[in-house]
């Protein structure tokens, strides 16, 4: 009786164990393929830089890249050394989202063909797929976010281009949830 027991229990541990080892590997692939986003909010004067969690579900501000009326080169390799250095770390990176600007009406601004040749020649250097979002208020949203917490607009102006590109990230990841 003893004996039969213990077989008994020993098949249900051994049962319990693979069971548990194949939740263990269903939730390393789940997690394996989720990465983070980067968000950019491009301007003649900085670039404002945002990141997702590695679930795709919040977007917070990262980092402001200083153009200084750079030519298009030098803020793309900004931006790529950024991109690189996502790429290497742990959580990864899936995609990258660009601000795409526009006239209130959705009609092309002067903006907006900057903007395009900037992605393009973007997507030519990299592998990681680029994709464009939507900006219409995006820095009125921020502006009006940032306000919340900071009233002075000297301190708000320093971080409103990286709080746009979070806003910018934010509305991407909330259109292409499944």
């Amino acid at each position: 009786m003893l004996r039969s027991n213990q077989r008994s229990m020993s098949k249900r541990l051994s049962l319990t164990l693979n069971v548990l080892t194949s939740l263990d590997r269903v939730d390393y692939d789940r997690y394996a393929i989720e990465v983070r986003s980067l968000g950019l909010d491009y301007g003649n004067r900085r670039i404002g830089l945002a990141l997702s969690d590695s679930s795709g579900t919040l977007a917070r501000p990262w980092q402001v890249l200083e153009r200084q009326h750079s030519p298009n080169n030098e803020a793309i390799d900004q931006v790529l050394k950024s991109i690189r250095q996502l790429q290497s770390e742990e959580d990864g990176l899936g995609c990258v989202v660009v601000g795409l600007p526009t006239h209130l009406d959705g009609t092309p601004s002067e903006q907006t063909v900057q903007v395009q040749a900037f992605v393009d020649a973007l997507r030519k250097r990299t592998e990681v797929p680029v994709s464009f979002q939507d900006e219409r208020l995006s820095s009125y949203e921020a502006e009006r976010l940032l306000a919340i917490r900071e009233t002075d607009w000297r301190k708000r102006k320093s971080r409103l281009d990286a709080a746009a590109a979070a806003v910018i990230l934010q509305d991407y990841l909330d259109t292409t949830k499944v």
